[in-house]
């Protein structure tokens, strides 16, 4: 096996941003792992696989990051058998709307599991690990809810804001011991599957770099991953420069 500077973890490794986060971390030398729900293997063997041919270095895990066995398990697979992990990203999204009065408990833990309850298991027990070596960085994806809540976005919104004050209080406890906690928020709509099937005008907005770029994000999350800690960045965020806001 490759020599690789250690593992970094992507927990929601989709097609678009996910994925080029674990591409840019394996430039850099690490060992990607990969992850999503197992009922997307295929799309994720698939991920790791282009991660390979390009010559790097790519481990997929189907994983439900909601389970808190499965997540344990998950972080000690890989702190075995491939490399100490020094990056962990959390990148589930989760993005759905319904009226508040529509929105089912059912909707409304779902959401809450998926885009907060999981970041906080994946961000206990990696920051087991990164403590124990005094370094290590962990980094939270977060979206225009996180921070401003809007209609027909309760569940999303609730979640959302969860995570961040996850993220807050993380990197309030771990930076003094060493470990980089940050939040990123992504403000606009990203150029991905799900947004070219909303929206007919993608083509264009790419031509004038008004959407944003998965691979330009992923630059941004290796780059917090490499700040010098006498001047490390909490919270981040991300839009294109045409975003009204």
């Amino acid at each position: 096996m490759a020599m690789v500077k250690g593992a970094a973890l992507v927990v929601g490794a989709g097609d678009d941003l996910g994925g080029a986060i674990a591409m840019a971390f394996a430039r850099e030398g690490y060992a990607a792992c990969v992850t999503r729900r197992p009922r997307h293997g295929d799309k994720l063997d698939a991920l790791a696989q282009r991660i390979r041919d390009a010559g790097h270095v790519a481990h997929a895990y189907g994983v439900d990051a909601r389970e808190e066995d499965d997540t344990v398990k998950l972080i000690e697979t890989i702190e075995r058998d491939v490399a100490p992990l020094e990056v962990a990203v959390f990148n589930i999204g989760a993005n759905v709307r319904f009226a508040a009065t529509e929105t089912t408990a059912q909707v409304y833990r779902k959401v809450w599991e998926m885009a907060a309850f999981a970041g906080f298991l994946m961000g206990r027990e990696v920051a087991k690990r990164m403590l124990a070596r005094g370094r290590g960085t962990i980094l939270f994806t977060g979206a225009t809810a996180s921070v401003r809540g809007r209609d027909g976005f309760s569940a999303f919104a609730g979640a959302k804001h969860a995570l961040r004050a996850l993220a807050q209080s993380m990197a309030r406890e771990l930076g003094p011991q060493g470990v980089h906690v940050a939040h990123v928020v992504i403000d606009g709509a990203i150029d991905s599957n799900f947004i070219r099937e909303m929206m007919p005008d993608v083509d264009e907005k790419r031509a004038r770099d008004a959407i944003l770029s998965p691979a330009a994000i992923a630059e941004n999350y290796v780059w917090l991953h490499k700040q010098h800690r006498s001047a490390w960045t909490h919270e981040m965020d991300l839009r294109p420069w045409s975003e009204a806001w």
